[in-house]
């Protein structure tokens, strides 16, 4: 065991991605480095956590090492390089994709170790710090990924071997390692807590990005209020066309609510969607089309007139609210936007997945099954699908509308209906629904299934199964998500309400691609 535990020796792979997360082969068990030590299996005391230094300087913390492993292969490490809060990690992982800097060392103190003819082997030793370095003091010990786009030539690259080259006391025998400083690197340790806690806190890196202010802007005034931003936050930010003084939310925060959106509310994700500038949309339709004749030599030809229909869109608005504390907004230790997201979807998902399924079209959008001209096919049975063979009746479902769309149709249903379809077999015993694979969607009679929380349960004289092709239906947004914040309201309670709003409109524009499933009465 060596007495001085000052002591801080190195040895030494490396690979990292654009989120920073970074792992690596820290040293390769069955080697020795260049001084002739080598490391036995179990020798590490593997610690919950280590600094992420570069080039083993302790005024260059750059990350946090939180995974520390023994394998087989020797000791792996994974941790992630502080690129939104520390400029020096940024260099780092830049260095690492253009396969400058490819090599992992370690520093560690010798607790017990054998002396050969050419060097040790170490049985016990104490890890203090692990560095991204340009040649390590092990050749086989390198960054092993950088979830990043890496050239395949510098997947695992092959580095020489670095000595540390820390703060050496003249009193150390030479045969031994470098003394540390203690207190400094205590202050270091200090600094990386910090770090890592910053690091950790959900959604911080999302605010801190230096170079999408408006989205940092936006973060504030979901804390803070218009009030207490400056004047470079609330330039950074689009105000929207609200007296109120509303904001347009950042592309970022407004795609990732529009993904959660589509996620509860999944016509929206196979219908046409278009942005319009206008109130409303007039959209002309087609009633009849242009038809051929044949025509006698000489004789003149038979005109064909095709009639024009029109359909009228209107943009209504979609408002939701939540309400959030005045502390939980100032303690601002938690992800605040992913909250905001998931409200706002929620929200947003309810009204507007109804709208699109059985609005009425005034002050809301037109939903497709209470839109005109969609036609019909009867159960013939009252309350209930025929009990002798029910596939008939989805059959002839699926033959009413032309062959060029049933091609791209899709069924809608709620999840109790289709749990009654899936019941259905054929002649042969096959059930006519199929289960997803390779994370597909569920068919049947080979058209998908898209499931709609808010279509009828099969009953009687209602519509429960429609099918068609989503893209005759049109989805229009007019104006795109806002939040007002309103502190006043809700202000003597310590409460601040968010109001979010947009316009949409939406209507069924082409009624011959579907067709739905009515139950007798």
């Amino acid at each position: 065991m060596t007495e001085d535990l000052q002591h801080l020796e190195t040895k030494a792979t490396l690979s990292v991605a654009e989120t920073g997360e970074i792992t690596g082969l820290a040293w390769p068990f069955g080697t020795v480095d260049l001084v002739g030590d080598s490391i036995t299996p179990g020798a590490f005391d593997r610690p919950a956590s280590l600094p992420m230094l570069a080039e083993h300087d302790s005024g260059q913390t750059i990350g946090v090492w939180s995974e520390i492993t023994e394998t087989d292969e020797g000791l792996t490490v994974k941790g992630k390089l502080l690129i939104h809060d520390v400029p020096r990690a940024r260099e780092v992982a830049d260095l690492i994709r253009q396969g400058e800097i490819g090599g992992l060392s370690i520093g560690f103190v010798t607790q017990s170790a054998q002396r050969h003819q050419k060097g040790r082997n170490i049985t016990a030793l104490s890890l203090r710090e692990i560095s991204v370095v340009k040649t390590p003091c092990n050749p086989g010990a390198a960054v092993r990924t950088l979830k990043s786009a890496i050239p395949a030539s510098q997947e695992n690259p092959s580095v020489e071997n670095e000595d540390l080259a820390l703060k050496a006391d003249p009193k150390t025998p030479a045969n031994d390692a470098p003394v540390i400083d203690l207190k400094a690197f205590e202050a270091v340790k200090s600094r990386l807590d910090k770090l890592e806690a910053k690091g950790n806190r959900p959604g911080a890196p999302a605010i801190v990005l230096g170079e999408q202010p408006e989205r940092k802007a936006f973060a504030n005034y979901l804390r803070v209020g218009e009030a207490r931003m400056d004047a470079a936050e609330t330039k950074a930010l689009a105000v929207a066309a609200n007296a109120n003084g509303g904001y347009l939310v950042p592309p970022e925060y407004s795609a990732e609510i529009l993904k959660l959106l589509t996620e509860m509310s999944p016509l929206r994700q196979y219908a046409d969607v278009q942005t319009v500038t206008s109130p409303e949309i007039t959209f002309p339709t087609l009633l009849s089309g242009v038809n051929a004749f044949w025509t006698e030599e000489g004789a003149d030809m038979t005109v064909s007139e095709p009639t024009f229909g029109q359909v009228k869109i209107a943009n209504h608005e979609l408002s939701s609210f939540y309400v959030a504390s005045n502390k939980v907004l100032e303690d601002n230790a938690y992800d605040l936007e992913g909250v905001m997201s998931r409200e706002i979807a929620s929200g947003f998902a309810k009204v507007e997945g109804l709208a699109f399924v059985k609005g009425t079209g005034t002050g809301q959008p037109r939903g497709l099954m209470t839109a005109p001209g969609v036609a019909e096919i009867r159960t013939g049975v009252a309350a209930a699908f025929p009990a002798s063979n029910p596939m008939d009746v989805l059959i002839t479902m699926q033959h009413s509308i032309p062959s060029f769309h049933a091609r791209s149709a899709v069924w809608l249903m709620n999840r109790t209906t289709l749990a009654t379809i899936r019941r259905f077999k054929d002649a042969q015993g096959q059930y006519l629904v199929t289960d997803p694979k390779d994370g597909g969607v569920m068919r049947l009679l080979g058209n998908p299934i898209v499931e709609m929380p808010d279509m009828d349960n099969v009953a009687a004289g209602t519509a429960p199964i429609m099918f068609g092709d989503l893209s005759g239906y049109r989805v229009f947004d007019r104006v795109d998500l806002s939040i007002l914040r309103d502190p006043y309201t809700l202000g003597t309670k310590g409460q601040v309400r968010f109001i979010a709003r947009k316009r949409v409109g939406a209507d069924l524009t082409h009624a011959d691609r579907f067709v739905k499933l009515r139950v007798a009465a």
